[in-house]
């Protein structure tokens, strides 16, 4: 069975930065594509990053590019979100997935960490 655990959210001010970690369990990162996810309220979800399980693209959406990094440690079995000048509009719950039958298809999703910025 795949688990996916997100940790690393908060409250930080406006300019800061966090870190996301997922913990994987039950498949190897390294194998799959990754991705993180967020809604905000009212919102829907919308993609934030993908990481390709083969040669490590990566993919951002237009409003983090630049701002926020995927990336994963086989090792640990983890994938991470570095997110660095943060705004208030980054402020949304933060989803870990990944697609484990098509490269695009995230099927298997992680339970959320609040990620929220204060100006």
């Amino acid at each position: 069975q795949v688990q996916l655990v997100e940790s690393g959210g908060g409250l930080v001010q406006a300019g800061g930065s966090l870190r996301l970690s997922c913990a994987v369990s039950g498949l190897a990162v390294g194998y799959y594509t990754m991705g993180w996810f967020r809604q905000a309220p009212g919102k829907e979800r919308e993609f934030v990053a993908s990481l390709n399980w083969s040669g490590g693209r990566t993919y951002y959406a237009d409003s983090v590019k630049g701002r926020f990094t995927i990336s994963r440690d086989n090792a640990k079995n983890t994938v991470y979100l570095q997110m660095n000048t943060l705004k208030p509009e980054d402020t949304a719950v933060y989803y870990c997935a990944t697609a484990r039958k098509t490269p695009t298809d995230f099927d298997s999703w992680g339970q959320g960490t609040q990620v929220t910025v204060f100006s």
